[in-house]
């Protein structure tokens, strides 16, 4: 009986198979966009076209689609988990760019993550914060790449392994996680909250760093801007659980954003100085305090000024000993330049005990900028700190983390610096 109906079951079942496969393949299609000749540059307004540059710093486009054929014109490597992603050429070549896309085509990209040719981008592309710039910024934008110089460039292929590459699984993964439409304005805030929303939600997109991810790579909701691990950084917390001994206010927030360095807090290094001196460097200050706004709004910085006035005190009492052997090795190497109390600190000479990298979960970034410093480029103009990556050993950086840790805030010690700092060169060597 079992053997004759056997084959039955097995024919309704590829008959199941074949509709389910039928209806995603209709669900995920999208129609192709024609071609168009590239545009002539003159055919957009020089404010338009203004706006659009102020917008794609803002976005730091050329973070990921820069490549050794230039800004712009693709290559950069993605690294995810699950294979490398290489950006694609945004120029305005008409044959390895995108100068045949029109601005439909471009605006679907942007707000639904579809390509002119009608396949799925994958998320690498932040459109699930893109969905939220307005049509008239999106334009503008548009405007600014159509008239950039045009670089033939093609970009090495991928390498998401199979069935993870087929583009028509991003369906699915948007069915998910992506929520498109516009942004729209909170009645209850101020006109520079929603300024500050509208930019750190959409182009600027803060959560695509300080947001943690899960197994298949969206953001997480719930936990938005909680901080997250990123090529061997921590993106700090954005919110009330940013361990920072002193708050940071929307005033703080902004001195850091606009200069790249804040005395009570530290300096901008690694991708957040691009952040600073390519993205926010090109919003005015308004636009740089209305995102700084939107942030201390939900940071809780409003109601730590007891707090902050302890560790004020607490940091000016700090007192580098003369016995301590670890004491010695961070006073050579490091007191020449930090404060060690009984003046103000200030961006040349910042303070190590008010720092957030001494007071986040794990030593990542202080590993990172004891081993590479920080150039003049990267946090405050002009201001900088060598690397000592070649003349410290693993134990020597381990030695000072620890002394600063246990000295310096009044947290557990690190667990496991030593490893985390093989780690972390490494990943540093791998890269050069």
């Amino acid at each position: 009986m079992l053997k004759r109906r056997l084959p039955r079951l097995l024919a309704a079942l590829l008959v199941v198979a074949v509709l389910v496969i039928g209806a995603f393949a209709a669900f995920a299609w999208r129609t192709a966009i024609a071609p168009i000749a590239p545009p002539a540059a003159a055919s957009f307004a020089a404010a338009q076209v203004e706006q659009g540059r102020i917008l794609a710093a803002a976005g730091n486009c050329v973070a990921c689609h820069h490549g050794s054929a230039g800004a712009l014109a693709g290559g950069y490597p993605l690294k995810t988990g699950f294979g490398t992603i290489y950006s694609p050429n945004i120029t305005s070549d008409a044959d390895t760019g995108i100068g045949r896309w029109s601005l439909a085509a471009f605006t679907r990209a942007m707000h639904e993550g579809v390509a002119r040719d009608g396949s799925h981008l994958f998320p690498a592309l932040p459109y699930d914060h893109f969905t939220k710039v307005s049509d008239a910024d999106v334009a503008a934008i548009y405007a600014w790449l159509m008239t950039q110089p045009a670089v033939r460039a093609v970009s090495p292929a991928n390498t998401i392994p199979f069935p993870l590459n087929i583009r028509a699984l991003q369906a699915g993964w948007k069915m998910l996680y992506f929520h498109p439409g516009r942004f729209v304005a909170n009645p209850a805030k101020s006109a520079e909250w929603n300024r500050g929303a509208y930019l750190a939600e959409g182009i600027a997109h803060c959560g695509g760093c300080h947001t943690p991810r899960g197994a298949l790579g969206a953001e997480k909701p719930d936990v938005a801007y909680a901080g997250a691990a990123l090529n061997g950084w921590i993106a700090p917390p954005l919110t009330a659980a940013n361990p920072a001994p002193v708050a940071w206010t929307a005033a703080a927030l902004a001195t850091y954003l606009r200069i790249g360095s804040e005395p009570q807090h530290g300096s901008a290094a690694g991708d957040m100085s691009g952040v600073v001196h390519v993205g926010m460097a090109a919003l005015p200050d308004s636009d740089v305090r209305a995102i700084a706004t939107y942030i201390a709004d939900g940071n809780a910085s409003a109601t730590r000024s007891a707090g902050d006035a302890a560790a004020l005190a607490r940091a000016a009492a700090v007192v580098t000993s003369t016995t301590d052997p670890d004491a010695r090795l961070y006073a050579t190497a490091c007191g020449s330049c930090h404060y060690a109390g009984g003046k103000p600190p200030g961006d040349a000479r910042p303070d190590l005990a008010l720092n957030t990298a001494l007071w986040l979960d794990a030593p990542d970034n202080f590993i990172q900028v004891v081993l590479h410093g920080i150039g003049v480029h990267d946090g405050a103009p002009g201001v900088m700190m060598p690397g000592y990556g070649r003349g410290f050993s693993d134990a020597d950086i381990a030695r000072i983390a620890a002394y600063l840790r246990r000295t310096r805030t009044t947290l557990a010690p690190w667990h496991d610096v030593p490893g985390r700092i093989a780690d972390i060169r490494k990943q540093s060597d791998s890269a050069s």
